[in-house]
């Protein structure tokens, strides 16, 4: 049987960040069918400029849009940034919205920052935009992040461990 391929994007640039602890996390713990790649190179997409998008798009945005078409499932964890979404991440999905990659494509939506509240809202409000396929079981919201993981990318908060646990049951079953 083929594994399920799952595309995993940290909306942090920052290396080690609780977000990118969170994927290393879902990718040590969801079943063996499934093979996750954490993408961590928002940092290498350039700014969205919708004259380049038309004709030939610069070939990060290819191999990006690429990794998103071959991927069975789509896994985002961001913080938020003043009360939004990071810019990097933004930028790359803008990059998507004249696709329809990400159309019907199973996908898992966590924000994990100090708050999180309005970066969440917006994600998920960009994702329905760009057709995405998630509901209430395949999002969540970790506010405190900072308090409920340790440097090694443990979680030290039984209540997260648990919505994260419930996150990746939820998000498999799509699947299976």
């Amino acid at each position: 049987m083929k594994a399920i391929k799952i595309f995993a994007i940290t909306g942090s640039t920052r290396k080690k960040s609780s977000n990118f602890k969170i994927l290393k996390h879902i990718s040590q713990y969801i079943k063996s069918d499934f093979e996750v790649e954490i993408f961590e190179d928002l940092d290498k997409i350039p700014h969205f400029n919708p004259d380049l998008d038309t004709e030939n798009p610069p070939k990060e945005i290819t191999l990006f849009r690429n990794k998103i078409i071959e991927a069975d499932g789509i896994i985002i964890c961001t913080p938020e940034y003043v009360f939004s979404l990071p810019g990097s991440l933004k930028n790359a999905l803008e990059w998507c919205v004249s696709t329809t990659i990400f159309s019907n494509k199973k996908t898992g939506l966590i924000t994990a920052s100090a708050s999180g509240e309005m970066g969440h809202e917006q994600l998920l409000l960009i994702m329905k935009t760009l057709e995405a396929k998630f509901d209430d079981n395949t999002q969540l919201l970790i506010q405190g992040i900072r308090g409920k993981i340790d440097a090694d990318g443990n979680i030290i908060n039984e209540e997260t461990e648990i919505a994260l646990q419930n996150f990746i049951n939820n998000f498999e079953d799509q699947f299976l």
